[in-house]
């Protein structure tokens, strides 16, 4: 009896779905091996990124676009959670219940609660846009691995910043989708950071921490690009209006 996928999934879904392997991988990683799982995440990400890749290339299924969403929860959303929890946990080695206690189980729960959330919405109304409202969750398991690369060990840090990736992933801010060879470039310091994170004083999680930082910041209001539904809703717009003023103009 075969698989009940076989012939339906592409060569794409399977990255996807090696995607979802990896963030177990990197939530395991964690618990033994901060610096390990945050490798583990990032190389999620160049599969996040070599999926879309390949299914321009080969085409793409109508599993792919949930598949995508299901596999970015393990690795973007419980796996930099799980990270962030296990550093502040080794950090202030929690035994008894109080109110730092609370924060370093909840903000990582609520972390993993509105990437859920943020995906969901996504795949509902922004697949195809060539933007997307709210961080991506990709963006922010990359800037907080990134972070535990580039030597960041200060759990307060890294627990603020899940606390507010939570909230800025809900949020209405648009990011526009990046151009295909920023996503290179960006794919490739992914690549530097996982292979050779110590290299120059670790030079390449810091390169990738201040690209990532730079598109969080600056991404919604510089990197705008018009992309074909933009050009297309426009054109509707403005056929809209012309019709308006013939009727205008007849009345």
């Amino acid at each position: 009896m075969e698989p009940r996928f076989v012939g339906r999934l592409g060569v794409a879904d399977a990255v996807t779905v090696a995607n979802a392997a990896l963030g177990f991988l990197a939530a395991v990683a964690a618990t033994i091996d901060p610096e390990l799982a945050a490798r583990l995440v990032l190389l999620a990400a160049v599969a996040d990124g070599l999926d879309g890749v390949v299914a321009r290339t080969l085409g793409s299924t109508p599993a792919g676009e949930y598949l995508d969403s299901l596999a970015d929860v393990a690795s973007f959303g419980v796996a930099p959670a799980m990270l962030v929890f296990v550093v502040a946990r080794e950090r202030w080695a929690l035994t008894d219940p109080s109110a730092v206690a609370v924060a370093v189980f909840a903000v990582p729960a609520l972390f993993v609660a509105m990437a859920v959330v943020r995906l969901g919405l996504y795949t509902a109304y922004d697949v195809g846009n060539g933007h997307t409202e709210g961080v991506p969750s990709t963006l922010a398991g990359t800037l907080l691995a990134a972070s535990v690369l580039a030597g960041v060990e200060d759990a307060t840090v890294l627990l603020a910043a899940a606390g507010a990736f939570a909230y800025l992933m809900v949020t209405n801010v648009t990011y526009p989708d990046l151009f295909a060879r920023d996503a290179l470039a960006m794919g490739g310091l992914q690549a530097l950071a996982i292979l050779v994170p110590a290299a120059f004083g670790r030079a390449f999680p810091r390169l990738l921490l201040a690209a990532a930082l730079a598109y969080l910041l600056l991404g919604p209001r510089f990197y705008w690009r018009e992309t074909d539904c933009d050009l297309d809703a426009r054109e509707v717009e403005g056929r809209r209006s012309a019709t308006r003023e013939g009727e205008g103009k007849r009345s």
